[in-house]
């Protein structure tokens, strides 16, 4: 009877130590093994969304228990946003407006971590175009991403913002890079919203020049009346709730990404990134450094959703009408600052 109690007790040590090594490595999924999440960028070479790609360089997705797996939408292709909320993938790299949007729609969509409180985006104008403000803009033909894009309603808030009617604006889509370029060098648009590198091409082509400012603090400020959260990850709320673990360990990685952002030089990030991300047809990689330490201060230190940003985010969606006069939006439920607070804790950093 003394054996089998202590062969009892001792298969009892054994079970609980291999449940306790199995939870200290991280081990999740009904089969074993890292979680596995498809997450789509909205333009993953893209300077504004580059927390998600340097997570993977860093290898910090692996070492926080998550087997991530990166994609980025393609040019006239399903959006992030729209990819994750059908369920083609289960997260977007994406800005924090379109849980707004989604929630008009009918669909409950949650930012789980925030990474920029500036939209990282320029107004580049052509050369000889004399625009120099979004006064000037009456009359112009004006490039945006794709029309319904987060650059789509920033243009028709700095319109409105301005004094004009979205009415007084013509808004094409012209893309990124080479197509944005190209739209601008025949007259297609006078001015186009885009982000580095791109905007650094376009400079340095001398096909056009930096307008408007909406990619560091005090350019934001100025033209948006404070923090406009922006690259974030968002998911469908009711994935979110079945898959907590994996969420915090997305989150976890991203935190800790975002604190080596505001603890490394520009050069040693793009260290970190693909070499065709930093040094390709449209830039070398001293003008994408160069880029980047001029417009790191749009990256959250913490992945807080900044204070007072989704009032600001709701105000611009209202006064461009994407958001309807007596349409009720509750901002509470499109985001959750919860795994970020636990992420931090975790990886002894200040809120």
């Amino acid at each position: 009877m003394l054996r089998r109690i202590a062969i009892a007790a001792l298969a009892v040590g054994v079970a609980t130590a291999v449940a306790a090594g199995i939870a200290a490595a991280g081990v999740a999924g009904k089969h074993g093994g890292m979680p596995t999440v498809k997450l789509m960028v909205g333009g993953i070479d893209k300077q504004i969304y580059l927390p998600y790609q340097l997570a993977q360089g860093l290898g910090y997705y692996k070492k926080y228990g998550v087997d991530v797996k990166l994609s980025t939408e393609q040019d006239g292709g399903v959006g992030a946003e729209e990819a994750m909320v059908s369920g083609q993938v289960d997260m977007a790299g994406a800005w924090y407006l379109h849980t707004i949007d989604f929630q008009v729609q009918g669909k409950a969509v949650v930012d789980v971590v925030q990474l920029s409180g500036a939209p990282g985006e320029r107004e580049v104008c052509a050369t000889g175009s004399g625009i120099h403000s979004p006064a000037d803009f009456k009359g112009k033909s004006l490039g945006v991403t794709d029309l319904g894009s987060g650059t789509d309603a920033l243009t028709e808030y700095m319109a409105v913002h301005a004094g004009l009617k979205i009415s007084d604006i013509h808004r094409v889509a012209v893309g990124a890079g080479d197509t944005l370029i190209a739209a601008l060098q025949h007259g297609s648009v006078q001015c186009a919203m885009t982000s580095q590198p791109t905007v650094s091409a376009v400079v340095k082509k001398g096909v056009g020049y930096s307008a408007v400012d909406l990619a560091t603090g005090k350019g934001v400020k100025r033209n948006l009346g404070g923090f406009w959260p922006t690259a974030s990850v968002i998911a469908r709320a009711d994935w979110v709730a079945s898959h907590k673990d994996a969420v915090q360990r997305v989150v976890t990685a991203l935190v800790a990404t975002m604190h080596y952002i505001h603890t490394h030089s520009a050069a040693q990030i793009a260290n970190h990134l693909p070499k065709d991300f930093v040094q390709n047809a449209l830039v070398t990689r001293a003008d994408y450094v160069k880029a980047l330490s001029q417009d790191k201060g749009q990256f959250l230190p913490n992945g807080l959703m900044p204070k007072g940003g989704p009032q600001t985010v709701l105000a611009v969606e209202r006064l461009a009408g994407l958001v309807k006069p007596g349409q009720k939006v509750k901002l509470a439920p499109t985001y959750t600052n919860a795994y970020v607070l636990r992420a931090l804790k975790r990886l002894g950093l200040k809120k």
